[in-house]
Order: C-alpha cells, then sequence, then structure tokens
C-alpha cells in the first residue's frame, strides 16, 4: 500500500483550473450594465436580464447579438 501510495505521488498531474477558459468564453457582453455572459446562455435568459434588470428591449441591452445556429439533429 506505501508503494502504490508513493507510486500514485510521483505520478500526480497538476491540478487543471477551468477558470480561464469560462473568462474567455465570457463573450456576450451587456450595453447598458457591462454583465458578462456565457456564449452558451440562450436567448431567452437575455431577454429576462434586458426586461428584470434595466425594463429595456433585448435589442437595447445587446445590440451585438448574434443567434447562435441551431443544433445538429442526428
Amino acid at each position: 500500500a506505501q508503494q502504490k501510495r508513493e507510486r500514485g505521488k510521483n505520478e500526480a498531474k497538476p491540478a487543471k483550473s477551468q477558470l480561464k477558459q469560462n473568462e474567455m468564453a465570457k463573450t456576450i457582453i451587456c450595453s447598458v450594465c457591462r454583465s458578462t455572459f456565457l456564449c452558451t446562455v440562450q436567448k431567452n435568459e437575455l431577454v429576462v436580464h434586458a426586461e428584470n434588470k434595466h425594463s429595456k428591449a433585448f435589442v437595447d441591452c445587446f445590440q451585438g447579438y448574434v443567434e447562435p445556429p441551431p443544433k445538429k439533429t442526428k
């Protein structure tokens, strides 16, 4: 058992953090409050943000928003 622990310690890989990738994926920005959203966020969530937080229309908060292409189904 001791050998197994030592072998595992020697072969241990450094932990990989997802934080940098998550920050880079925040490509949608509200033009009013500058809040960032992940590129995978659905449009209805952005509409809720615009209406509830700013009482504005979707296009007022997210002028550069591009609808992602629909997912392919098999």
